[in-house]
């Protein structure tokens, strides 16, 4: 299709709707014979002048809407509605109202056809005020007590009993239950006996029909009158041709002199704006083609170190047309998937509205740098416009925080010992250690934390989610950096605030302390449900307990676990300082962490309250 049209659709529809709007006259038949039969009203005994959306009798189906057919028997108007015959005692045309009662018991109570009074809810609903009256019909309660109004006997049906609601007796399998509505009066509620039963009965009940009458509109104002068009099945207006009067013409005129100037001042529009569309897909394309280019310098810049890259339609179908969610992030979904040749993956696929390419780029440019157990491998990435995603090793055990919080419950059905967590430490350490100083650039990751840690068949953990790194120079302490990057809660005070120091990789430090806080813990280190600032502030309550017990277990004889905790604790502890430049450098904390607890001495308290957030500011923010 032309781009112009395209460009221009929304113009177009607009053109249609001002061509209608100004001829304000709705599609009719100028059927002079439909004309007459629809102006016949329909008439019965208390009943006058019924006319749309009701037909029956004099009135053919063309006049009405399916469904709402009156008849007259005698001096008595009907209706019937899902195979039930009601009488109708009222019709209000100007709230879509109609009075009416069953027929069947206009002779009593214990001559019903057993139907339940049901509407079709595509055309009718229950009026207002109304409640069921239960009728229960052949049941004898002499064995079971039954808490109802009253019983008559019947001749007919046996014993009839009766009760407020809609629910049958349940334990009489020889009843017939039949509910009626009836209408909320003063008798409502009391003892009544059979006379005032039938009597409510008889007084009926309101139900509102649902036709849209907005066709109808104007058709009388143009000498018209509404009908039903059943082939389109929609409202309809007929005229008479021989009394189509002078000022219908002229407004017909009027309307389409009105739609053409429409059409000249839309056209004028579409030319200014269309100018400006040309330019904004210009500059799109010059990004799209800019962001494309990006990824085919880094490919042959990395040349066989480079991933390998993926079609989307490849990285559609070793995912199954992404059936297997393995979880998801801000920006992203992973799915679990299958290699060509068996192997298992996990298929990160980024969001459409995620940036212009360049986290992309900066994840795989960071971690196409590692190689390291405790660092995840990147096994390809497919690049096509806005569809992005990266190919990484399959962890059968998921993300670290699954198994950090709450540990007592049965979510996880496994609760991991004390030498795993500290294993768990102490790799983290190395892996950070690695990132820090065994690259020949320098990465520091800026949102470590439990989701991007990711563990393996035997639980050996490895740093993943690199989309927020940032590579420097080994020789550069300090990294500039604009706003603000990472997870609240774990992000270190520099990073949101630069009066507390320059940014770097002791920022990740900071991190890393907070998230071993938490697998000592077993509970999240932020909680935004929390008013008081040291309430919120996890390292403030856990400094509070190291207090109170580490000085006992130095002292004493401790247990390896309890060992292992409070080292662990005492390292967090130390990586969390509130000065940059109190914290130890990674290769510090794995040296501390293999260390006695003897060595280790107990950290000033840290000061700071965690960084004010919204909501929406709790995730990965960059």
């Amino acid at each position: 299709m032309n781009s112009w049209v395209l460009s221009s659709s929304p113009f177009l529809v607009s053109l249609i709707f001002i061509f209608f709007f100004f001829i304000k006259i709705p599609l009719s038949l100028c059927d002079e014979d439909m004309y007459k039969s629809c102006s016949n009203m329909f008439n019965c005994g208390k009943l006058n002048n019924i006319g749309f959306p009701f037909w029956g009798d004099n009135r053919p189906s063309s006049c009405g809407y399916p469904g709402l057919k009156l008849n007259c028997q005698g001096s008595v108007a009907t209706i019937k509605i899902m195979n039930v015959t009601y009488q109708v005692l009222g019709v209000n045309p100007k709230a879509q109202i109609l009075k009416i009662t069953r027929e069947d018991f206009s002779a009593g109570i214990c001559s019903p056809e057993f139907v339940n009074s049901t509407l079709d809810p595509t055309l009718l609903d229950f009026g207002i005020g109304l409640q069921n009256l239960t009728i229960v019909y052949g049941c004898d309660f002499s064995l079971t007590p039954f808490l109802g109004l009253g019983q008559f006997n019947c001749q007919i049906n046996g014993f009839a009993h009766i009760k407020w609601g809609a629910d049958g007796p349940g334990e009489c399998k020889e009843s017939v239950v039949v509910p009626v509505p009836v209408q909320f009066g003063p008798w409502t509620g009391i003892e009544i006996d059979q006379s005032k039963l039938e009597e409510a009965i008889r007084e009926g009940f309101d139900v509102k029909w649902k036709v849209d009458t907005a066709a109808c509109l104007n058709c009388t104002a143009y000498k018209g009158v509404c009908g039903y068009d059943l082939k389109r099945n929609q409202s309809t207006c007929y005229y008479s041709s021989p009394g189509s009067s002078s000022k219908l013409k002229r407004e017909i005129v009027i309307g389409i002199t009105a739609a053409v100037l429409g059409t000249i001042v839309v056209f004028i529009i579409i030319c200014c704006l269309r100018r400006e569309q040309l330019s904004k897909a210009l500059i799109f394309r010059r990004t799209a083609r800019k962001n494309d280019e990006n990824v085919k310098a880094f490919i042959l810049n990395y040349g066989s170190l480079a991933p390998k890259h993926y079609s989307y339609a490849e990285i559609k179908k070793m995912t199954n047309s992404f059936i297997n969610k393995l979880g998801q992030g801000g920006y992203s979904n992973v799915y679990k998937g299958k290699l060509p040749n068996g192997k298992l993956v996990a298929v990160k696929v980024l969001s459409e509205s995620k940036g212009n390419g360049e986290d992309f780029i900066n994840e795989v440019a960071s971690i196409c740098r590692t190689s390291h157990v405790n660092i995840v491998t990147l096994l390809g990435f497919s690049y096509e416009k806005n569809k992005r995603a990266l190919i990484y090793e399959f962890m059968p055990n998921g993300s670290l925080d699954k198994f950090i919080y709450h540990r007592e419950s049965s979510a996880t059905n496994c609760r991991l010992e004390w030498k795993t967590l500290y294993k768990i430490a102490v790799d983290i350490a190395r892996g950070l250690e690695y990132l820090h100083r065994g690259c020949s650039t320098r990465i520091l990751h800026f949102d470590i934390k439990p989701q991007n840690i990711l563990l393996d068949e035997d639980f050996n953990p490895k740093i993943s989610n690199f989309g927020l790194a940032k590579l420097c120079q080994r020789k550069d302490s300090i990294v500039s950096m604009n706003g603000m990057r990472g997870t609240a809660g774990y992000i270190a005070p520099e990073v949101f605030s630069r009066s507390f120091g320059g940014v770097s990789h002791k920022s990740d430090v900071y991190s890393y302390g907070m998230l071993v806080l938490e697998m000592v813990g077993g509970r999240k280190n932020f909680d935004a449900g929390v008013s008081n600032c040291s309430e919120k502030y996890f390292p403030d309550w856990i400094y509070k307990d190291l207090e109170l017990d580490l000085d006992g277990r130095t002292r004493g004889v401790i247990t390896e676990e309890e060992e292992t905790s409070s080292k662990m604790i005492l390292v967090s502890l130390w990586c969390i300082q509130t000065n940059p430049a109190d914290r130890p450098s990674m290769n510090k904390v794995v040296e501390m962490l293999e260390g006695t607890l003897h060595s280790l001495q107990i950290p000033p308290k840290p000061f700071l309250c965690s960084p004010k957030v919204s909501p929406m500011e709790s995730s990965t923010t960059s």
